[in-house]
């Protein structure tokens, strides 16, 4: 049997098991950006965005919010964005002043200024407010003169974030925080689903992880890695799942990458360069095969996954929660759904 043979037969058979990839390469929608930079006057609070659309098609397009991680910027993170957007996404790319990369550079202790940045009160409570007033503006934007106009479909919003963007993704989804004798939250009602990537863990014992984690009823995708350590040293790979254990509302996933570390999802820019100096280096000790096989698993499980839930396409959530991903993953990546 030739060569040919044998790779139609393992074609076949790979189909035939559901292992066919999901959106893997970029969409039919040519992706553009544009930077805004709004002010939130109820906060006097200066709000920058990217905002990636696709440059043809009427719409209406779903919104996705996206939150970077702490000491990043609204460029960041263009391989998410830019991906979800040739697949008909409109995403705003939201910057988060007092815990982006303004924090860290031409400092002399940038990772004792990361520190105080990660846990400031104010920035802990500015980043899902942002969320929110991005939110407001994105809708305004629907109905003002400019590219989007009459384009967004504005009862299908998603969130999504990665590290402290991913504390950002469940504060806006729902969490709730002790203060005294009160619990208070910033959860968005607008929000309908959402992807956490590589979650701080919050809360101290079992009880107060299910107070912190209970608000949240909407359907969330978390993402972490065997590797997945913080840069500054605030969790463990094994704590990252926590929000997925004390959720108590379903359609819950939790995808564990196999050797994937914290700075795995920041990816690439679509010029193939590092998106900034410290996923370079990073990148300058790790297996690129390994990230690349990462990223297109990523950009597989993330656009089925909104499609689902921002879409309503059964087919892709007979895809992602049947056999397709699982086994398209195969022994790079655990499962778990609930």
């Amino acid at each position: 049997m030739t060569r040919r043979c044998w790779w139609l037969i393992a074609c076949c058979a790979a189909t035939l098991a559901g292992a066919e990839p999901y959106r893997p390469e970029a969409g039919p929608n040519t992706p553009v950006s544009m930077d805004l930079d709004w002010k939130d006057a109820a906060r006097d609070r200066a709000v920058p965005v990217r905002v990636w659309y696709p440059k043809d098609g009427p719409g209406p397009f779903p919104i996705i919010i996206f939150s970077h991680g702490l000491g990043g910027n609204r460029q960041a993170y263009a391989m998410h964005s830019s991906h979800w957007a040739s697949w008909g996404y409109v995403v705003c790319n939201v910057q988060h002043l007092g815990s982006d990369d303004a924090v860290w550079r031409g400092v002399a202790d940038p990772m004792a200024a990361l520190r105080r940045a990660a846990t400031d009160p104010r920035n802990l409570m500015n980043r899902p407010k942002d969320v929110s007033f991005a939110i407001d503006q994105m809708i305004a934007l629907n109905t003002a003169e400019g590219p989007l106009k009459g384009r967004l479909d504005t009862a299908k919003i998603g969130v999504s974030g990665h590290s402290f963007g991913g504390y950002t993704t469940l504060a806006s989804a729902g969490m709730t925080f002790p203060v005294g004798r009160r619990e208070i939250s910033f959860g968005d009602p607008r929000i309908v689903a959402g992807i956490a990537m590589s979650v701080p863990a919050v809360g101290k014992s079992e009880a107060m992880a299910d107070s912190i984690y209970g608000g949240i009823k909407i359907p969330i995708l978390h993402l972490t890695g065997t590797k997945d350590n913080s840069p500054i040293g605030e969790t463990a790979p094994e704590q990252r799942r926590v929000p997925y254990d004390h959720i108590k509302c379903g359609n819950q996933t939790l995808i564990i990458y196999r050797d994937a570390d914290h700075m795995v999802f920041s990816g690439y820019r679509n010029d193939g360069q590092a998106v900034d100096p410290a996923v370079a280096a990073r990148l300058g000790g790790r297996d690129a095969k390994l990230d690349a096989r990462i990223h297109t698993l990523l950009r597989e499980s993330c656009t089925a996954f909104w499609d689902c839930w921002l879409k309503g396409d059964q087919a892709a959530k007979d895809w992602f929660y049947g056999t397709g991903y699982k086994t398209e993953m195969g022994a790079d990546g655990t499962f778990e759904t609930k």
